[in-house]
């Protein structure tokens, strides 16, 4: 949903104030106490208020509210704060959601502020994650957590197909799966998660496809295309399923059915968990490259709203949110990896060669294009490439009509 929709959809609201119940009411303030109202969503909004209580130690004149959002409302509910100028204090932000609420002038640029607050300083974060909190010429955010892409494979498996080390380059992923595959019994060598809208973004930038310049889309251009045929082709090969019907987990267990796939950090965790007896055999490696090799970094922002009352504060408590010790208690808590560079150097960090393959990858990726109306333009991905890989649509033909309907997004 566009900005200018959405604004279209929720001025009524601004009338009825008592459907803002997470908006902010009065002040803020209790017996000299400020109390600074969050919005978090998802699982970070349930951790969030731990890691508040010892803010709240350091500051005893002020108190944290963190109020839990879903992500499938989150949206909305921002564009009716946005419209009626009351929202909380601090929100936190989908990376993709900047562009549009910035746009509208509600989040206050933290530029002004790095000299008092250095902690802010976007040199202290990785380049991929500060870029998700530009805007124009303004700084309107901290980068809070970050996640990439990596490739995920059984070394044993590998080893027996020959590669001692994981693939490198687009052609090696290609050869390696298809002599996985070749061990029959409905065995692949690659999952390429189809619902993934990003992953064909990101491979399109692998072989330098900038995806969009200026006030142009470049989705029927030559590397964009390239790349697409080159993910169908393992569809048409059989080298990944196209419906396994199977968890992530078990498919990577045992035998081994799909023996490499490309996912987060989140994963680390899960294997570990839910297979132990991988353990020893099997890894995680930076993307294979053709021109680069270049991930999606994703993950949270957090930001002030622009109206609120209590500025000093919300930048204290991002201040704090931006320590390395603070975000290496993050991890800890949540396995959502540090988006200030320093906590890298931590030793927990520096001696998991999966949490260094995360850091190592995380220098070279990027976020999607930071523009307005991205959401609705990389929705049409997905039904776009499911007419190539599932019905073999001409790949050209279906990229000039994404492409097509992608300009008319941008340019209305």
């Amino acid at each position: 949903m566009t900005f200018k929709k959405g604004l279209h959809m929720t001025f009524f609201l601004i009338l009825i104030g008592s459907l803002l119940g997470g908006c902010s009411s009065g002040n803020g303030e209790e017996g000299g106490t400020v109390t600074l109202k969050i919005w978090g969503m998802g699982e970070e909004a349930k951790s969030l208020p731990e890691l508040a209580k010892i803010f709240e130690e350091e500051n005893p004149g002020i108190r944290v509210k963190v109020q839990a959002l879903p992500w499938d409302n989150a949206h909305d509910k921002l564009l009716t704060a946005v419209a009626s100028r009351g929202g909380p204090d601090i929100i936190q932000m989908g990376t993709t959601w900047v562009p549009e609420i910035a746009s509208a002038k509600a989040l206050l640029d933290l530029t002004p502020y790095v000299d008092k607050y250095p902690e802010l300083n976007p040199d202290n974060f990785y380049e991929g994650a500060v870029q998700t909190t530009k805007y124009e010429d303004t700084f309107v955010g901290v980068p809070w957590y970050i996640d990439t892409r990596v490739l995920y494979y059984r070394t044993d498996l590998l080893k027996e197909a020959g590669y001692e080390t994981p693939p490198g380059t687009w052609d090696e992923l290609k050869d390696a799966a298809s002599k996985l595959a070749k061990r029959g019994n409905d065995k692949y060598g690659i999952s390429l998660d189809t619902a993934e809208q990003t992953l064909g973004f990101m491979f399109a930038r692998q072989n330098g496809s900038k995806l969009i310049e200026g006030d142009k889309t470049l989705f029927n251009e030559k590397p964009y295309v390239e790349a697409i045929e080159y993910l169908e082709s393992f569809f048409r090969e059989g080298l990944a399923p196209k419906d396994l019907g199977l968890d992530a987990i078990q498919a990577f267990a045992g035998e081994g059915t799909i023996p490499m796939f490309i996912s987060g950090p989140w994963m680390i965790k899960l294997i570990n968990d839910q297979a132990p007896d991988l353990k020893g055999k099997w890894a995680t490696a930076v993307l294979p490259k053709k021109v680069t090799n270049e991930s999606l970094l994703g993950g949270a922002d957090l930001s002030i709203f622009q109206y609120s009352k209590h500025k000093e504060e919300a930048l204290k408590f991002l201040a704090f949110m931006s320590r390395p010790q603070t975000q290496l208690k993050w991890m800890e808590m949540t396995q959502s990896f540090p988006s200030v560079k320093k906590a890298w150097e931590d030793e927990k960090l520096k001696s998991d060669p999966n949490f260094q393959v995360i850091g190592k990858q995380a220098e070279n990726a990027s976020p999607m294009p930071r523009i307005v109306s991205w959401e609705e333009i990389s929705q049409g991905y997905k039904k776009a490439f499911e007419k190539i890989y599932r019905r073999g649509d001409n790949v050209q033909q279906v990229m000039d009509d994404y492409n097509a309907n992608a300009t008319r997004i941008l340019n209305r």
